[in-house]
């Protein structure tokens, strides 16, 4: 059922300058899709969905540019939170392990995060190695995961 309303999102968008998740919500409904505002906005959040100009103050839906690159990071994201078994630091290092065959994955969506206070990161089997710039980063980056766990 999500799929296929999100598909139907992206069929409307393409074909009609659709300005606002009121608008959207009434094109489902028209095509048989019920739907609450909640969801719609759950929605354009997951497909990426940006407002662009359509001239005279006027915007439409359309799809991001960046789309294939969010899900991508999304899905890594995922991918790290799902396998990471512990994590640890002493001074600017810290030391990320994961279940088997898994470091790879848990180190890209952490280098696709951009953290400026990271140097470089090594992926073996099941552990990361991650070079921070200084010891508090190290800290403040072992905490925020443990939160996320």
């Amino acid at each position: 059922m999500k799929n296929n309303r999100q598909s139907m999102i992206l069929d409307i968008i393409a074909s009609e300058n659709v300005e606002t998740q009121e608008q959207l919500l009434l094109r489902l409904q028209e095509r048989g899709i019920s739907s609450t505002q909640a969801t719609i906005s759950r929605d354009i959040k997951q497909l990426h969905l940006i407002k662009e100009p359509v001239g005279q103050g006027v915007y439409k839906y359309a799809v991001s540019g960046n789309r294939t690159r969010l899900n991508f990071a999304e899905r890594l994201r995922t991918i790290f939170r799902e396998s990471i078994t512990s994590i640890d630091c002493a001074q600017n290092m810290v030391v990320v392990k994961t279940m088997p065959g898994l470091a790879s994955a848990a180190c890209a969506a952490i280098d696709d995060m951009d953290l400026t206070y990271m140097v470089g990161s090594l992926a073996g089997d099941d552990t990361a190695f991650l070079v921070m710039r200084d010891s508090a980063s190290a800290l403040e980056l072992c905490n925020e995961v443990r939160e996320m766990l």
